[in-house]
């Protein structure tokens, strides 16, 4: 009876997916599951019972396989986030960490919850009121799905790159130190720079300007492993290639050799910084930090530290 049931439920779910008009490619048994653990719908309930859990994709992948005795492979994390869930948020069906809206995009925290007017449409599943619920769900879908996606808008990180103009980056604390190496060090240390390139957590190309970087000889694909920040300093004809480390990935001796093969075609002069938002962050990495580098601290902003040697040996002027 109870492996009916499961049959039952997954068939259930994808009747629902098609009613709410989500995409073809989200009607499979992937993402029906995915639904069925956003409710917490095990086999031996009915869907007046349906439950609203906060829960990430890993656990959702445990509960499909203790459940449903669906085993996904590791690497289907990806798939089921991208492949369901996203749609499921973008439809209005699923809330993306409503618990923590400005959580970092790719933190490990991450949950998603079925949206409370999808939850209550779902629970009259298989009763006379669910035909008549359908419509008026419909009906206002499109405006509540408007109304999360106004709110997630407002949860980025706004980032001034030159008057008038404006860019947004996913929240979070990487994303806070990209926008103080554009607004704060770049106005510093390189006035009058042009902002080449800014990397988003959620969104690898967050801003690229390939055809200033092709100017300057450079042509990156989509394979290449850019820094967090390019910016070109073209008083000096510098690129200063920025890495943004809040939990990982300062300037050492590898990164280094890595930038130093991507942008080998630059017709500027190359130049390596490690931003970190504080010295207690930049003390754990200290040893790591490549030679012929610079390091800013976006605490103590008006300052550098050289890794040069003796290009800057000499005595320090009192103003």
């Amino acid at each position: 009876m109870k492996a009916n049931n499961k049959i039952k439920h997954i068939e259930a779910a994808l009747q629902i997916l098609a009613s709410l008009g989500l995409p073809r490619a989200q009607q499979n048994e992937r993402s029906a599951l995915c639904l069925l653990a956003l409710l917490n719908l095990t086999p031996d309930k009915k869907w007046s019972m349906a439950e609203a859990p906060l829960i990430g994709i890993t656990p959702i992948m445990d509960w499909a396989r203790e459940h449903y005795a669906k085993e996904y492979a590791p690497n289907t994390r990806e798939t089921i986030r991208r492949q369901s869930i996203h749609q499921f948020i973008a439809a209005g069906l699923a809330l993306y960490n409503p618990d923590k809206p400005d959580r970092p995009v790719n933190s490990p925290k991450a949950v998603y919850q079925i949206e409370p007017a999808a939850l209550a449409l779902l629970r009259t599943f298989g009763t006379p009121a669910w035909h008549d619920n359908l419509p008026a769900y419909l009906s206002e879908r499109e405006s509540l799905a408007a109304r999360y996606a106004n709110e997630r808008e407002q949860n980025r990180v706004p980032v001034r790159i030159a008057p008038g103009q404006q860019i947004t980056l996913s929240p979070g604390e990487h994303s806070e130190l990209i926008r103080s190496i554009i607004e704060e060090f770049a106005p510093r240390f390189a006035p009058g720079s042009v902002l080449v390139y800014a990397g988003d957590t959620g969104d690898k190309w967050g801003y690229f300007d390939a055809a200033l970087l092709a100017a300057l000889g450079v042509t990156v694909d989509s394979h290449g492993k850019m820094p967090d920040v390019v910016l070109h300093y073209a008083a000096k004809n510098w690129l200063l290639l920025v890495e943004s480390v809040t939990s990982h990935g300062p300037v050492d001796g590898k990164r280094h050799a890595e930038l130093a093969s991507l942008f080998a075609g630059s017709t500027a002069g190359l130049v390596y910084v490690t931003a970190f938002p504080n010295r207690a962050t930049m003390a754990r990495y200290l040893g790591e930090i490549a030679w012929e580098t610079e390091v800013w601290v976006a605490d103590a902003p008006s300052h550098l530290i050289h890794f040069d040697g003796e290009c800057f040996l000499g005595p320090y002027q009192p103003r």
